[in-house]
């Protein structure tokens, strides 16, 4: 296994795939780690393959006094605060000095969740469907105590739709669908589904032609300027209304550095992400 690992990541869809072979996982509001375990000691590896073990060492020591060498486990990094998820405190440690880290792991300890082995005693399971990599996860850290401890995971679709509905207040922001013949690979492989409000928002300019725009950058309420999904085409149609009664446009950047053509003059209702990320689909103009 080559390292820095690329690691699997999911694409938004607006409901959970059902039928035979889906497992659903809930998806926990972290920082995305891997950990490997050497024969001398324990490595973490964010999302970007940078190495932020000093920024987890709690975490670290743990596996390290745990796994065996030859262990490598992909998952989240998460922080409890009365309760629930705090993703504040996650940012704050991922963002502070190996000091400070260590000042703040003291406040509020972190815990690891675990989804998926990617080695056992030195074997790449990445070729092996999810399920294969499930059973060795579960192997892995059988009888390990907090602070690793591996997701929980079902095949029912009505236990998934029950964690969706009802952990929330917990920080839990979605659910996670893998197939259990999926193999472990870079890139959008699994799917999910996160928690939305309808909010307002202010049309700042749009992607594509000025008769058929195929998506609008949008001024969320928190300040974020993005770029929404596709347009269907009745909303495109408005929208066009609008940019041609508004009149010629700049050039600009959402916050992301996606290109869009300025506009004015148009509130969007939407279904935003609740949570940092911006999942942005319009559903009507206002």
């Amino acid at each position: 296994m080559t390292f820095p690992v690329g690691l699997a990541l999911a694409e938004a869809v607006p409901r959970l795939p059902r039928g035979r072979g889906w497992w659903y996982e809930p998806k926990f509001d972290g920082h995305r780690m891997l950990m490997h375990r050497t024969e001398e000691t324990l490595i973490c590896q964010s999302r970007s393959g940078r190495t932020v073990t000093s920024t987890w060492m709690d975490l670290a020591l743990a596996g390290q006094a745990v796994l065996r060498p030859g262990t490598v486990l992909d998952g989240e990094a998460v922080v409890w605060v009365d309760g629930r998820l705090d993703f504040s405190a996650v940012q704050a440690r991922g963002a502070s000095s190996a000091r400070r880290a260590r000042e703040l792991a003291a406040e509020h300890p972190a815990n690891y969740i675990a989804w998926d082995c990617l080695m056992a005693d030195g074997i790449d399971l990445r070729a092996r469907p999810y399920l294969e990599r499930r059973a060795a996860l579960l192997e892995v850290l059988d009888g390990v105590p907090p602070p690793i401890q591996p997701t929980p995971a079902t095949d029912d679709i009505e236990v998934a739709l029950a964690w969706y509905e009802h952990l929330p207040a917990q920080g839990i922001e979605g659910v996670v669908a893998k197939h259990s013949t999926g193999t472990y690979r870079a890139g959008r492989i699994w799917k999910k589904i996160r928690h939305a409000e309808t909010v307002d928002a202010q049309v700042v300019g749009y992607v594509g032609p000025a008769g058929r725009p195929k998506q609008v950058a949008v001024l969320l309420p928190d300040g974020r300027r993005v770029l929404s999904q596709t347009l269907t085409a009745p909303l495109a149609a408005e929208v066009a209304r609008a940019i041609a009664a508004a009149g010629p446009g700049r050039r600009a950047r959402t916050d992301g550095g996606e290109s869009y053509t300025t506009t004015t003059g148009l509130t969007v209702e939407v279904a935003a992400g609740t949570t940092r990320h911006a999942v942005v689909t319009v559903t009507r103009t206002r």
